[in-house]
């Protein structure tokens, strides 16, 4: 087997049986490429069928010049991911990563905004101008919803069930959820469709979508980190942000003002509570405030 085969033939793997996103199969495939770089480089030939721990572990040493320990980790676990596929089509016995340590890198707290530095964004945009209106809509939307960028520009306006205070997202592995949906983040999307998309002219297969371009096609992700980078420049926002910052602020925003953590966890749509553990990390107040509510010595 040859390795762009492997490669093709991995992709459909992700695509299909994991049901994974195509940024996320992108990033597996980027780490197997940057191997065959390697192996390249250094006159190597030799198949990913055949390819043993040592070869692996100068690719890795090779790469810890390069990135830093979380991206380390990344390359490790992508590559483990492939050779585990290639284990499972009965291609490999073994997979040359298992005795390959991940470097330590602890656990990242997500930046967040303060709810005076959210309404200072949205405070900022250019309302006299109707990407202004659709820019503070899609602000309105992120903070209320808690929405990843990828499930904000496939928003749809099929997706929208305002009469029962909902929209649906298309979460990560094609997931499916519905998300409840705050009154004025609702206003303002009813406002941007009926007076400003309606007015644009939607192009072939971007009829549904809500969120558009002067082009009339949907937005991308790029020009979702245009828009917030550009608002953190004229309020003089001193911390880097990205369209992920709103969602952690969101979570972490209902978790200090009491929310359940399960229901921030089905709201963003992570698998495992873990993963949405990080928000107490945030607000240790929140724990605080537990004891003093609910132990019986209070």
């Amino acid at each position: 087997m040859k390795w762009n085969q492997a490669i093709t033939d991995f992709k459909h793997h992700l695509n299909i049986e994991r049901g994974l996103s195509k940024n996320t199969i992108d990033s597996y495939v980027n780490d197997i490429k940057k191997l065959i770089f390697f192996l390249e480089k250094n006159e190597v030939s030799i198949s990913p069928i055949y390819i043993d721990k040592e070869f692996i572990q100068k690719f890795i040493y090779d790469v810890a010049k390069k990135v830093n320990p979380r991206s380390q980790a990344r390359i490790i676990s992508g590559l483990r991911s492939f050779f585990e596929y290639l284990i499972f089509e009965d291609y490999r016995k073994t997979n040359p990563t298992d005795l390959i340590e991940t470097p330590n890198i602890g656990r990242k707290l997500p930046d967040t905004l303060s709810e005076d530095e959210i309404n200072q964004l949205i405070a900022s945009i250019d309302l006299s101008d109707s990407q202004g209106e659709r820019n503070r809509t899609i602000l309105e939307t992120m903070y209320s919803c808690g929405l990843r960028v990828s499930e904000l520009i496939s928003l749809k306006i099929s997706d929208l069930f305002f009469e029962e205070g909902f929209i649906r997202v298309i979460g990560k592995g094609n997931k499916q959820r519905f998300i409840p949906i705050h009154t004025t983040a609702q206003k303002y999307i009813l406002n941007y469709t009926k007076q400003i998309r309606n007015q644009m002219k939607p192009q072939k297969g971007f009829e549904d979508t809500v969120f558009l371009n002067r082009r009339g096609k949907g937005l991308t992700r790029q020009m979702i980190f245009i828009i917030l980078k550009d608002l953190a420049f004229k309020i003089n926002l001193s911390k880097k942000i990205s369209p992920h910052t709103l969602r952690h602020s969101f979570a972490t925003h209902l978790l200090k003002n009491g929310a359940d953590l399960r229901a921030i966890q089905q709201i963003l749509g992570h698998e495992s509570i873990t993963t949405t553990e990080i928000y107490v990390h945030l607000d240790k107040s929140y724990l605080k405030e537990i004891v003093e509510t609910f132990h019986p010595r209070k």
